[in-house]
């Protein structure tokens, strides 16, 4: 798993974790990386500093490196209660898509179709832009942003 700090053209930083360092390309590519806080796909990698590992028989005083922009940026690798969490999110999100029917694209449509009982109610995932999700939330139609990317069936190998 590679952690990346990103940030969108206008300047809003966040992180994002990927399975390794052609996915964030690949994702990117895709449309599937948006700013969580104004949605625009145009984003880049922020400034980070390496992580250098420590003398093994010392510890090391690391303030987080500062950008800019004045937020800092992580140089360390998560705490194992992080990692542990992390994974225990992975998990029950992988537990929760095995009952759940990919529609890619078609997410937007279907949830409103279930919504407005168009059709019957069944768990669904797929894709949508960040204006068209804050649309079905001000709809009041149930959805929620999965914690990790997902990639589409036809693209797993």
């Amino acid at each position: 798993m590679i952690v990346y700090d990103l940030r969108c053209t206008h300047g809003h930083r966040f992180e994002g974790w990927f399975g390794s360092s052609t996915d964030f390309e690949d994702q990117k590519a895709r449309g599937l990386v948006e700013c969580p806080q104004c949605g625009t796909g145009d984003i880049g990698k922020a400034p980070m500093a390496p992580a250098v590992s420590a003398k093994g028989n010392t510890v090391a005083d690391v303030a987080p490196a500062a950008v800019d922009d004045g937020q800092p940026v992580s140089n360390m690798p998560p705490s194992p209660e992080v990692q542990k969490a992390m994974e225990a999110l992975a998990s029950a999100q992988a537990k929760a898509l095995e009952k759940s029917t990919w529609v890619g694209k078609d997410f937007a449509k279907q949830s409103r179709e279930m919504h407005y009982g168009e059709r019957d109610e069944t768990a669904i995932h797929g894709q949508t832009t960040m204006e068209e999700a804050r649309a079905l939330v001000d709809e009041g139609v149930p959805v929620a942003p999965l914690p990790f990317p997902v990639a589409p069936p036809d693209e797993l190998n």
